[in-house]
């Protein structure tokens, strides 16, 4: 991403977001804009699985895709991503919805969108970090391991253009918000999906257990 960080719109970026910053409560904590590429370096990726923008809400942000801090309520979709993983898995849904765990054993939970203004949904979507974030997803469709790209609700899905190596696996399903949920996300199975693809390339599987 050398080249990238230094191009004009990566730079007019981080000057927007810096002012959005100042003169407003953003999330995630500034500091953590960036914390799934530092949980998730590019040559420890496996999965990526791909959000839109971070959570909106007090606490709750900290730079990973559908993680919310310890001690903060879990939201809807991640009680149901809970829900599937213990009906997949048979792992006991934890209290705590920190997925640094899986982040740091090698699951790159990234948001299209990094940051974001206090209740206001997509409120940076037009700063540029789709075309940062687009470029990320390329190059990890170019890895020579074959990982497995989850793509949950339309949002998601329509980044798999930038997916086109047969070598890859993709999860399609809908969003596991409650909405969606109940029209094929819960039985779709997807963390046994995920782990049977990386133990068919030769590769460790993905340790889904989180503390209690």
């Amino acid at each position: 991403m050398k080249d990238e960080i230094q191009k004009p719109y990566f730079v007019k970026l981080l000057n927007d977001v810096d002012k959005e910053y100042r003169n407003f409560t953003c999330y995630p904590p500034k500091e953590q804009i960036f914390n799934a590429f530092c949980l998730t370096p590019y040559s420890k990726t496996k999965v990526l699985i791909l959000g839109q923008d971070p959570y909106h809400n007090p606490l709750q942000a900290m730079g990973l895709a559908f993680s919310v801090n310890e001690g903060v309520q879990l939201p809807p979709s991640l009680i149901n991503i809970f829900k599937e993983l213990h009906d997949d898995l048979n792992i006991a849904q934890p209290a705590n919805g920190n997925l640094t765990p899986w982040a740091k054993n090698g699951v790159l939970l990234l948001n299209a969108i990094l940051s974001v203004r206090k209740n206001s949904p997509l409120s940076h979507s037009s700063f540029g970090w789709e075309k940062f974030t687009d470029t990320v997803i390329s190059l990890l469709n170019k890895k020579e391991e074959p990982m497995v790209f989850v793509l949950w609700g339309s949002y998601a899905k329509s980044k798999k253009p930038l997916i086109t190596s047969l070598k890859h696996f993709v999860i399609e399903n809908v969003h596991p918000s409650p909405l969606s949920a109940y029209r094929g996300f819960f039985g779709s199975k997807p963390f046994s999906k995920i782990n049977a693809f990386l133990k068919l390339t030769n590769q460790e599987m993905i340790d889904f257990r989180l503390k209690e």
